[in-house]
C-alpha cells in the first residue's frame, strides 16, 4: 500500500495559473511561488466582492482517536466530488504547523487520494507564513523587553508581562524560562514562556482580520503587560505595530494551491482547535466564497472544540452564517470510544460500537443546537463489518440526519459521490437557521459555563482564584462582551483526555484566563492543556529524511 506521500509525489499537477483559472482568477491576480502556489491579490477580491456567495459547508468530527477520523481528507475528497458532479467548488483550509509534522500527528493535507499539493511544500515552509507570524511575534516580544530596559517609560511591571515568545515546533522545555540573565545591559530578569505559534495571539488575528487597516487596528489593541497601577500596555503603546504589520504584508494573503484532482484550494492560517479557535482565515473563507457555488471548510479536532469555536467565535466575527456540516466519524473510532484497545479495532464489535456511539450522538445534538442541518459520513475501512454500517447508518437516519460512507481516501472525488449527493439534498431540502449558542450581552463566566454545560456535558465549573480574579479584571476593562476561547484537551469531551464516550455531569476545571484583546476573544485553559507542547518518545522526526536527489520520505 502507497504512503500518502508516495501518492503525492507521483501526482501530475497542473500549473497554478491554470488552476487558478478555474476559481476565476486570472494571472494578474497572482503572486508566483514556484509553479504551483501563489498567493491571490488584494485587487481580486476587491474586483469580485459584489458576487454572490456560495453555500457554505463546514466539514468536522468527533473527538480525536488514535484509531484516526480523517476530516481533512473528507473535506479534500468532498470537493473533488462536488466537481465531479459538474459543480462549482473549491475547498478552503488551514496550513499545518511545523510542530505536529515532527511530532505526533504527522503531515496536514488529505490522505491517499484526496489530498491537496504539492503535500511536502504544504506540510513545511509553504509561502512562509507561519515564518512571518513567529516573526512578527517575536519582534514584539524584544520590543516589549527594550523598553523596560530602555527606562520603562510607560512603567511596565515585569512581574505582569502577559506577552510571550513563540516557536512553531514542540519545544517543552521552553514553557517557562528565564530571561535577561547576565550583565545589566543584558536586560531586566525575568520569567518567560514560550508558546507554539499556531497558539499566538499573532496567528489569531491574520485568521480575522478582514484587510491591512483592520489587521495593524487589531495588532495596536494587543495588550502585553500591564503597568504598576494595574494598566494595559498594548502593542500601540510600544510603537510595534506598523514594523509588525510589515512583516506581515505577504502573510496577509490567501494562498491557493489544487487537490490532486485539480480542485482550487484556499489555504491560509491555522490556528490549533484545542488551544486556539482553529480555523482558516476569514478573509480564505469570503475569497473563497466569492469563487464558486458551494465551499468546503473544516474546523480543528472535535466539534466540541473546532466547530464551537468556528460558529461562537468565527462566524460571529465575520458575519459567517453556515448551510450545512458534514460530521465525520469511523467504526473504528466508535468502537474505541466503547472501549476496545486499538489493536483489536479490526474485529466486529456491535456491544462496543453501542457504547462508543454515544460520542457521534453528543455531536449530532450539539450541532443540531446551532440551527444548521448535519449530514455523517464515515470513512470506510475494509475491516468494516456490514453489520457494524448498517447500525451506524440507522442509528444517523432516526436522528434526522443524511448519512453517507466514505471511500475518498481510497477512490478520492468518485468515493465520495454519495457523500456529495447527501450533502446538496441536505441543501436543497433543509433551510440553515444558524445562530451561535451565546449572546455578546451575557457574561464572560455565563458564556465559559453555556459552553461547558450545552456542549462539553458537564454538570460544573469550578473557577479557581486566579481564573475569577482575572474575569472580574476583564470585566472593569470592558471586555465582558468577547466571546470565548476555551482550551481544552481535544481527546474527550470534558478536560479529562481519558474520559471517552459520553462523559456527563463531571466538573470542568478552569485554571486560568486571559484576554487577547486584538484577536478580540477571552482564552479560558482547562485541565492540564499546554500551549507549548512537546515531543513524544518517538517523534515522527525520526522518519522523515531526504535522499539525494532531494526526494522527500517519511513525512506521513
Amino acid at each position: 500500500m502507497k504512503t500518502d506521500i508516495e501518492i503525492a509525489q507521483e501526482a501530475t499537477m497542473l500549473h497554478i495559473r491554470e488552476v487558478a483559472a478555474k476559481a476565476g482568477i486570472s494571472e494578474d491576480d497572482l503572486e508566483y511561488y514556484g509553479k504551483y502556489k501563489a498567493k491571490i491579490s488584494d485587487d481580486w477580491y476587491e474586483k469580485n466582492k459584489n458576487n454572490k456567495d456560495g453555500k457554505l459547508i463546514l466539514v468536522t468530527a468527533i473527538n480525536p482517536t488514535p484509531a484516526g477520523e480523517g476530516k481533512t481528507t473528507t473535506s479534500v475528497g468532498l470537493s473533488q466530488a462536488f466537481n465531479k458532479l459538474g459543480k462549482k467548488c473549491v475547498v478552503a483550509l488551514r496550513e499545518p504547523s511545523l510542530g505536529p509534522c515532527f511530532g505526533i500527528k504527522g503531515g496536514a493535507a488529505g490522505g491517499g487520494y484526496a489530498q491537496v499539493v504539492p503535500m511536502e511544500d504544504l506540510n513545511l515552509h509553504f509561502t512562509g507564513d507561519f515564518h512571518a507570524i513567529t516573526t512578527a511575534n517575536n519582534l514584539l516580544a524584544a520590543l516589549l523587553d527594550n523598553h523596560i530596559q530602555q527606562g520603562n517609560e510607560l512603567g511596565i511591571d515585569p512581574r505582569s508581562v502577559i506577552w510571550k515568545r513563540c516557536l512553531d515546533m514542540n519545544d517543552r522545555v521552553l514553557r517557562n524560562i528565564v530571561v535577561g540573565l547576565g550583565k545589566k545591559s543584558d536586560g531586566v530578569v525575568r520569567e518567560d514562556h514560550f508558546v507554539i505559534t499556531v497558539a499566538s495571539e499573532i496567528m489569531a488575528i491574520l485568521c480575522l482580520a478582514e484587510d491591512m487597516a483592520d489587521l495593524k487596528d487589531k495588532l495596536s489593541k494587543i495588550i502585553v503587560a500591564y503597568n504598576y497601577k494595574g494598566e494595559p500596555v498594548t502593542a500601540g503603546d510600544l510603537k510595534a505595530v506598523g514594523s509588525m504589520a510589515v512583516l506581515l504584508k505577504d502573510a496577509i494573503k490567501p494562498n491557493i494551491i489544487q487537490t490532486l484532482e485539480h480542485t482550487p484550494a484556499i489555504i491560509h492560517g491555522g490556528p490549533f482547535a484545542n488551544i486556539a479557535h482553529g480555523c482558516n482565515s476569514v478573509r480564505a473563507t469570503k475569497y473563497a466564497l466569492k469563487m464558486a457555488d458551494y465551499v468546503i471548510t473544516e474546523a480543528g479536532f472535535g466539534a466540541d472544540l473546532g466547530a464551537e469555536k468556528f460558529f461562537d467565535i468565527k462566524c460571529r466575527k465575520a458575519g459567517l452564517k453556515p448551510d450545512a456540516v458534514v460530521l465525520v466519524a469511523t467504526v473504528r473510532a466508535l468502537k474505541y470510544n466503547g472501549g476496545v484497545a486499538k489493536a483489536d479495532l479490526s474485529k466486529e464489535n456491535l456491544d462496543a460500537l453501542r457504547k462508543g456511539i454515544v460520542n457521534l450522538e453528543k455531536h449530532i445534538e450539539n450541532l443540531k443546537q446551532y440551527g444548521v442541518p448535519v449530514v455523517i459520513t464515515l470513512n470506510e475501512f475494509s475491516s468494516d463489518t456490514e453489520a457494524e454500517l448498517s447500525f451506524v447508518k440507522s442509528f444517523c437516519e432516526e436522528r434526522g440526519c443524511e448519512f453517507a460512507l466514505s471511500k475518498v481516501w481510497e477512490k478520492g472525488g468518485e468515493g465520495g459521490i454519495e457523500l456529495a449527493e447527501k450533502v446538496l439534498k441536505t441543501l436543497d431540502e433543509k433551510k440553515s437557521n444558524f445562530k451561535p449558542i451565546y449572546e455578546d450581552e451575557a457574561s464572560l463566566k455565563e458564556k465559559i459555563e453555556t459552553v461547558a454545560t450545552k456542549i462539553y456535558g458537564a454538570g460544573d465549573v469550578f473557577f479557581t482564584t486566579e481564573a475569577l480574579k482575572m474575569l472580574d479584571k476583564l470585566t472593569a476593562l470592558g471586555f465582558a462582551n468577547l466571546p470565548v476561547c476555551i482550551a481544552k484537551t481535544q481527546y474527550s469531551l470534558s478536560d479529562d483526555p481519558t474520559l471517552l464516550g459520553r462523559p456527563e455531569g463531571y466538573t470542568l476545571n478552569v485554571r486560568e484566563v486571559y484576554i487577547s484583546a486584538g484577536a478580540g476573544f477571552v482564552v479560558v485553559l482547562t485541565g492540564q492543556v499546554v500551549t507549548m507542547p512537546g515531543l513524544s518518545k518517538e517523534p515522527a522526526a525520526y522518519r522523515i529524511d531526504i535522499d539525494e536527489n532531494g526526494v522527500i520520505k517519511g513525512l506521513f
